[in-house]
């Protein structure tokens, strides 16, 4: 007879199957690779020039801190210092007084603590950082065995006679995380059978567990027009709703006393129950069990789409899982405002002639719910993790946007290259049977119009990197983008907008000088970068390609707006340099912690200027 440890300890094991040589070697190269150019891009780490052929490609090499080993590797250097390295060039070589012992194998872990001096990571960190790293070459090796080509996925999207389904084969299949953090799949907090349920790369059905919280305890905020009732037999059903109530009356409880909440399973299990065990016991909290609808989790994990409804709401929950610099909770203080937020912003949309021209919608977070634990609020310094472990939200669905024969795909798939080394995008543009000049115009018009238009017009910014966006596709081709994840990433910079008391929260004073990084840094250096040199190196379409097509779109906006001409020469996109504001400082500096968001200017990590690329098209 099988005991359940026993069934445990055999799950365990098969879940590990991902775990093997040749898939670590090729995750290793992987992540080797990519910390060497973006540690380069951020000036860490200062490679050597050895050699330089007449293609461009030069011999470089690095040298570990305590000089023992050295790394060499081709490379060209393309705009903005992107560092463009073939990863079968890299060599790992041990040097000693006998001479150099070249073929070592690529180790990312190794990689990390050979150059930890060089990267500043803080002693006391330095472990956390390498769990990270680990869980991030684990992920990687579990995606080597679960992605599709390119063009395969590409193929689905434009033939699924379901847009949903087409859309979430595409989010499940993107193996690359955030295009410029080194350690990107963090995820601390997950054990290996937590991995396979939740980790968006697995594309595993979840449903999400259900607590009734009482209203002492509890906040519901709602779109204009949406009240909690309405909501809840929208996304819950009548009958579903029935029974909640029914379990809270069998326990001697008034249903009219509290208020229905959905947790991430995870966060019920690991955390909830335990660190929340006395809101549980004094009734503050009760668990009503399982939730009937499916879901899958999307890219920034404590996301879920509505597989058995796609009409219906996404639902965000908190987790306290450390990714990527954050503990991945939600604030029951930023829940408050979100729905108020997103009204606002979505009038300023609706009401705006560019946006509309180009396309551009939003999905909304229409309601929202906190947890107040007072025990940890009295405890606990204003933006801690223990006061952001029990919130959530609901944002529209974007398939009501769609008009027949349009698909949905994460802008994240742009910068998505398979095993084969065939990027999604260039399966895009001949699927679209566009030249790539042309399919980049219509991208840009679609995405960067907009994006420079909020700064322009309005000096606000988004959080417009690839898992935020969504665009809507024709034959592949972008005919519009969807912003999402509204309530936390939104700010207002300038005084060109006066906010309504209730959305105050999201001014934040940032120097005039660095308002445009919302452009630079967020697009040109985080999306434009990678995007371009995937294009350069797969020979789609060459560097002043990528760019003069940029330059033809922003000068066109510009042109069409010449009541803007102060904006313009304030946020001079055309400007010969713009500095270099580094993501992987920022995690190195504070892999638990990177930034306030309340004051997302006050810690940015410079590192010296970028040529713009732009600039030339003056």
């Amino acid at each position: 007879m099988t005991t359940t440890a026993e069934t445990i300890a055999s799950q365990a094991g098969s879940s590990t199957s991902h775990l093997n040589p040749e898939r670590w070697a090729v995750a290793n190269r992987h992540l080797v690779r990519k910390a060497l150019a973006e540690f380069s891009h951020e000036r860490i780490l200062t490679p050597e020039l050895l050699s330089e052929a007449g293609t461009g490609l030069g011999l470089y090499c690095v040298v570990s801190d305590d000089g023992t080993v050295e790394y060499r590797f081709r490379a060209r250097i393309l705009e903005l210092d992107h560092w463009s390295i073939p990863a079968e060039s890299i060599v790992r070589i041990e040097r000693g007084a006998a001479g150099n012992v070249p073929g070592l194998p690529l180790d990312a872990l190794s990689f990390i603590t050979e150059f930890r001096d060089t990267l500043g990571v803080r002693e006391e960190m330095l472990p956390v950082y390498l769990e990270e790293i680990s869980s991030t070459l684990a992920s990687h090796a579990y995606k080597q065995g679960a992605c599709r080509s390119s063009a395969a996925l590409i193929a689905g999207i434009s033939s699924d006679s379901d847009p949903s389904a087409g859309f979430q084969a595409i989010e499940r299949s993107m193996s690359e995380g955030h295009p410029c953090f080194v350690a990107n799949n963090g995820r601390l907090g997950f054990g290996i059978l937590d991995y396979h349920s939740f980790a968006p790369e697995t594309g595993a059905a979840v449903q999400l567990q259900w607590i009734a919280v009482h209203r002492s305890k509890a906040e519901f905020t709602s779109r204009a027009g949406l009240d909690y009732r309405t909501h809840f037999e929208a996304e819950l059903g009548a009958a579903t709703l029935a029974g909640f109530d029914a379990e809270l009356s069998a326990n001697g409880l008034d249903p009219q006393d509290y208020l229905l909440m959905p947790v991430h399973p995870w966060q019920w299990d690991n955390k909830l129950s335990v660190t929340f065990a006395a809101e549980i016991a004094q009734r503050h909290i009760v668990h009503l069990g399982t939730g009937e609808d499916v879901y899958q989790a999307q890219q920034s994990i404590r996301t879920f789409f509505n597989t058995s409804s796609p009409e219906k709401s996404y639902v965000k929950t908190a987790m306290s899982v450390l990714n990527m610099g954050f503990m991945r909770g939600l604030s029951p203080e930023y829940m408050k405002a979100t729905p108020a937020i997103n009204d606002w912003l979505q009038e300023l949309i609706e009401n705006d002639q560019e946006l509309q021209n180009r396309g551009l919608a939003m999905i909304r977070e229409t309601a929202a719910i906190g947890y107040h634990n007072h025990y940890f609020e009295a405890a606990s310094a204003k933006g801690s993790p223990y006061r952001k472990m029990l919130s959530a939200l609901w944002r529209e669905s974007p398939l009501p946007l769609l008009k027949e024969g349009q698909q949905l795909a994460t802008m994240a798939s742009l910068l998505h290259v398979d095993a084969d080394g065939v990027p999604a995008v260039s399966a895009l543009i001949a699927r679209s049977g566009l030249a790539p000049r042309e399919w980049l115009r219509r991208y840009f018009e679609a995405y960067l119009v907009p994006v420079v238009h909020f700064l322009c017009e309005y000096e606000l910014a988004l959080m417009p990197h690839g898992e935020n966006v969504i665009l809507v596709l024709e034959d592949g081709v972008p005919v519009r983008a969807i912003m999402k994840d509204i309530g936390e990433e939104i700010v207002v910079m300038g005084e060109r907008l006066q906010l309504p008391e209730e959305v105050s929260r999201i001014k934040a004073e940032i120097p005039a000088e660095e308002m445009v990084l919302a452009v630079f840094t967020d697009v040109f250096d985080c999306i434009f970068r990678l995007l371009a040199a995937i294009l350069v190196e797969d020979g789609t379409l060459g560097e002043d390609e990528f760019w003069a097509t940029a330059a033809v779109v922003v000068r066109e906006y510009q042109e069409r707006h010449p009541e803007l001409a102060e904006q313009f020469a304030r946020h001079n996109l055309f400007a010969p340099d713009f500095e270099l504001s580094c993501l992987n400082r920022l995690q190195l500096r504070n892999n638990q912690h990177m930034l306030d968001l309340a004051d997302p200017s006050g810690g940015l990590q410079m590192a010296g200027r970028l040529t713009n690329p732009l600039a030339k098209f003056t």
